[in-house]
Order: structure tokens, then C-alpha cells, then sequence
């Protein structure tokens, strides 16, 4: 059937991240060490243990509704844990941020297919996407930079509007910034639970990108399966 746009998944599906996700540590020294050069006298060891302290009492508070706090909010936690009174919204915490953001994209690398496909795509079709991730900023410096911003019409990103996938919400979000219908719309992304699970449950159509081998994904049914990005022009036929 003919659908008016596509969405899409964003890391491991259009961008890969390098090294078995070994970005965290050297990212979160970024982070260590800008807030140093701001005057937060602490070790690294010890920011650390504050930061993983606070990143793991929101996500399990958020986890039950499906929410994904921005991550500037773990940075502010971590430094009350510490003793200093941050307020989230001021500049030493978008700092820190643009920071973890900064060594984060160094272990970022666009898919070898996603640029020919997104451009075949984007003649007949709205495309969007839709990510998990708690850096928005992160992702739009992302696009920018690899050239695929011109795309989209819609960049949907969990921490922004404080639910993340398989949550319907998210993906209603962007459809109506589409304008579109869920039946008028197909998903494309590489995860079974997240991806697969959740749009199906947003009503939209599905196509797995299978990175790796999953659990569960002959029990989640995508419309169609694909190994690479130069399947999807053809395989939307047959969806």
C-alpha cells in the first residue's frame, strides 16, 4: 500500500556507534573535566560514583512510565549528591552536557547506505525520526555534521518531550507533526521491543533492520525484515 512518510530509528539504524558503545567513560571524563575547569573539586572516581548513583534513581523512578530524563538533570543530582547545589537549567550543566555530547559523537559514524537511501526516500515521502536518547542537542549536532538534517521534517528525541520508545506517545508525537495518519506511516528501526513493539503498538507499519541476532522477533511480527539500508527503497513495496 502507498504510505506518506517514514521514520526512522537513529543509533544503530542511520548511525552506528563504534567499539561496543566504549564511548561512555571517555565521555563522562569530558564531562569530569569541564566541570572542574567551573569549580566542582572533585575526583573523577568520586564523580563517577555520584553520577551512576544518580543516573540509576531516575531511570528507576522513569522506567515504569516509560520517561527519559534529559541528561543534564543525572549531572545535576550527582553534584547534590556531592554537596554542591546545582540548578539544572544553568550553564555549568549545559556545559557538562555539551560535553559527554562532544566525546560521545567521536565514537559516532553515519551507515554506509543511510545518505542514498534517505535521498531515493525523501523525494516521494515525509521522513522523520524518532530516538531514544537523553542529549536532544546531541543528536541534532549529529545530523548536522554527517549532512542528513536536510531529511527531515520531524526529529523526535525521548528526552525532549520526556517519554521514550516503546511508549505509543513518542511516536504519536511525531506523526502529528508529520500530519500523518499511523496507517499512512512505516517505522523502520533495529530494535525488537523498542522499535518493532512500539510502533506496532503506535498502529504504524514495521521494518526490522537486523543489526544482531534478537530474541522475540518472529513473536513481534515486523512487516518485513531487512539486513541493510539499500534493501528499504525495494522492500517498502512490499509492505
Amino acid at each position: 500500500m502507498p504510505f506518506k512518510a517514514i521514520l526512522f530509528d537513529m543509533f544503530d539504524t542511520l548511525m552506528l556507534i563504534e567499539h561496543e558503545h566504549a564511548f561512555y567513560n571517555p565521555s563522562l571524563r569530558r564531562t569530569h573535566e569541564f566541570l572542574v575547569q567551573n569549580g566542582i573539586d572533585v575526583s573523577f572516581n568520586a564523580f563517577k560514583d555520584a553520577y551512576v548513583k544518580a543516573r540509576d534513581a531516575l531511570y528507576a523512578e522513569a522506567d515504569a512510565r516509560m520517561e527519559e530524563p534529559h541528561f543534564s538533570l543525572r549531572v545535576a543530582n550527582a553534584l547534590k549528591i556531592l554537596g554542591y547545589d546545582q540548578n539544572a537549567s544553568n550553564g555549568i550543566l549545559s556545559g557538562a552536557t555539551l560535553a559527554f555530547c562532544e566525546g560521545f559523537m567521536d565514537y559516532v559514524r553515519i551507515d554506509e547506505n543511510a545518505e542514498e537511501a534517505l535521498k531515493k526516500l525523501h523525494v516521494r515521502y515525509k521522513l522523520g525520526i524518532v530516538s531514544n536518547f537523553a542529549i536532544p542537542e546531541c543528536v541534532s549536532k549529529l545530523l548536522q555534521r554527517h549532512g542528513l538534517d536536510v531529511f527531515f521534517d520531524v526529529v523526535i528525541v525521548s528526552a525532549a518531550v520526556n517519554k521514550r520508545k516503546p511508549s505509543p506517545e513518542i511516536f504519536q508525537k511525531a506523526l502529528e507533526k508529520l500530519g500523518v495518519s499511523a496507517s499512512d506511516a512505516v517505522f523502520v528501526g533495529d530494535t525488537v521491543d523498542a522499535d518493532i513493539q512500539g510502533a506496532k503498538s503506535a498502529g504504524m507499519k514495521t521494518i526490522f533492520l537486523e543489526r544482531r541476532p534478537q530474541k522475540d522477533v518472529v513473536q513481534a511480527c515486523p512487516d518485513q525484515t531487512i539486513k541493510s539500508l539499500s534493501e528499504l527503497s525495494t522492500v517498502l513495496e512490499k509492505v
